[in-house]
């Protein structure tokens, strides 16, 4: 029984998302999120472009634009996260996601401020339901990122993992 529902799963992946085969859809993201040391939670905005590649994987490439406030809007850090996904469909609607971002961020306390790059990974699930030439996503991703910069009194290392949910409008081209 169990080999019988595999071979269905399989053969289910392979048929399912071959509407979407070979095509690349862009749209804009945003996104809710609080990185484990921040004050509080916080929306990001942005755009993701996703190539289908047949079968049941999918790339996708996104920016966005977060910031979050620490030790009670004590300092701040602005970012600009480069992500880089690949998806894999475990359903015609459902994906796993992992992935890795370059996180360009700036770091302001009072008046002094320095810009750094981090680099940060990514793993999460979501789905999508086409809707004609538009497709609507949305999923959840918890991102390992850890901050290293100078404070200008010594360097200071931030926890800022985060889960991330996501919802997005997709334009087939």
């Amino acid at each position: 029984m169990l080999k019988k529902m595999l071979l269905l799963l399989i053969l289910g992946l392979i048929f399912s998302t071959q509407a979407y085969s070979q095509s690349i859809a862009i749209g804009p993201q945003v996104g809710y999120y609080k990185a484990k040391d921040a004050d509080e939670g916080s929306l990001m905005f942005g755009g993701m472009a996703r190539l289908y590649l047949g079968g049941a994987f999918a790339v996708e490439g996104a920016i966005n634009y977060r910031k979050e406030e620490y030790m009670d809007g004590a300092y701040s850090i602005t970012s600009y996260p480069v992500q880089a996904s690949a998806l894999i469909y475990v359903l015609p609607i459902a994906y796993g996601i992992a992935g890795i971002g370059w996180y360009n961020a700036k770091y302001e306390a009072g008046s002094f401020s320095e810009t750094f790059s981090d680099v940060g990974y990514h793993i999460g699930g979501g789905a999508e339901i086409p809707l004609g030439s538009l497709i609507l996503t949305g999923d959840i991703r918890y991102v390992f990122l850890k901050y290293q910069f100078d404070t200008g009194y010594g360097s200071m290392d931030v926890e800022a993992n985060f889960f991330v949910i996501t919802a997005g409008l997709l334009f087939s081209l």
